[in-house]
């Protein structure tokens, strides 16, 4: 039986890609081509690094297995494409010879799905324990509060001392401000008022705004995708969880004093989603990319819990709120972020008119 070994490759779903000693490539099956959305043409005897921006393994792993002759394997490499895309592998590198020629043969599992599914699934389990437990201690304190308040109005009226009443003036004022805390915490207390939308109209809504309120002379850029059809949302909503996050991410650069700050939003639809464990075939897809500091790894599994913030000043609110709102649409927000780029992605169903998601 005669066997085609680069015909196998190619029906490989691991992506298998052979450089020599000066990173060129010399091989790549059809998963790798796919990945790097390029042809054999323009890869081979080129660069691997003219293909990718990023990656979180050191380049330096694989010169030491050439120099000396060694195999390794890395688990949930990060790499970021000429399109910006950040995808997820698992990676194997052997050392190999052919014909006197010292080579890598490299294999890349595509993790991203499965990895993602389980820390969604995960995440999403752990943020709703947390919010519960929030809404339950907000309620809590927002019963005393009013008692509290009314105690001091009552009081004031009593006390003729101009310079007591002051005090009574900082109780109520107090009081104000930890009613309000507790009214963000709990959340949206409005149902949403669905329509049929263009997606651009709250997100254009919101470029105005911060366009306006562009202290920090941040360089905002828009990439917006026309083909994408209407979507049945709440429009206040969508532009209040989109105009959360570019806030956030104006502050994380004014914060980092980031030199030639930028955000970016892009459009685009992406296909065959899983968002809470349910398959979606179509979604709209609103990315916000800074070019800021980067969440810190600390926070990335807990940044959108209440009351968690980066940011000194901030109340940590802001993405809470936001995801609540996306929820809202049976949606979810995905976040990477590395040094000097971060990336919100926010996932709408789109549906057919008549359909829910």
């Amino acid at each position: 039986m005669n066997i085609s070994f680069e015909k196998t490759f190619d029906n490989l779903i691991t992506a298998v890609l052979v450089l020599n000693t000066r990173f060129e490539v010399q091989y790549a099956n059809q998963a790798t081509l796919s990945f790097l959305k390029t042809g054999r043409k323009q890869l081979y005897g080129n660069i691997v690094d003219d293909f990718v921006l990023f990656s979180s393994l050191d380049k330096t792993r694989f010169r030491a297995a050439l120099e000396h002759h060694e195999n390794f394997s890395e688990n949930e490499v990060e790499l970021c494409l000429l399109d910006e895309s950040i995808l997820l592998f698992d990676i194997g590198v052997t050392y190999i010879i052919n014909e006197e020629q010292d080579l890598l043969l490299i294999e890349a599992k595509h993790i991203d799905q499965q990895k993602r599914i389980s820390k969604e699934n995960q995440q999403a389990a752990q943020q709703h324990a947390a919010k519960e437990l929030v809404r339950g201690l907000a309620h809590e304190i927002k019963n005393p509060l009013g008692g509290i308040r009314g105690a001091a109005q009552l009081l004031a009226m009593e006390l003729s001392s101009p310079e007591k009443k002051e005090y009574t003036q900082m109780i109520i004022k107090q009081s104000d401000r930890l009613r309000e805390l507790v009214d963000r915490l709990l959340g949206p207390n409005s149902l949403p008022q669905f329509t049929w939308q263009n997606i651009h109209i709250p997100i254009e809504a919101v470029f105005q705004l911060v366009k306006l309120d562009n202290h920090y002379n941040i360089n905002i850029v828009r990439d917006y995708d026309p083909s994408i059809p209407d979507v049945y949302i709440d429009a206040n909503m969508i532009q209040q969880a989109v105009l959360n996050i570019v806030k956030n991410a104006m502050q994380a650069l004014h914060d980092a004093q980031s030199k030639l700050p930028k955000i970016k939003i892009k459009t685009r639809v992406a296909r065959h989603q899983v968002i809470l464990g349910k398959k979606v075939p179509l979604c709209a897809v609103i990315y916000i990319y800074d070019n800021g500091p980067g969440v810190p790894k600390a926070l990335r599994d807990t940044l959108f819990y209440p009351m968690v913030s980066s940011k000194q000043s901030g109340s940590g609110l802001g993405l809470s709120i936001a995801q609540t709102l996306i929820e809202h649409h049976n949606g979810k927000i995905e976040l990477e972020s590395r040094k000097g780029r971060t990336e919100f992605a926010i996932f709408l169903p789109i549906t057919k008119h008549g359909e829910t998601a």
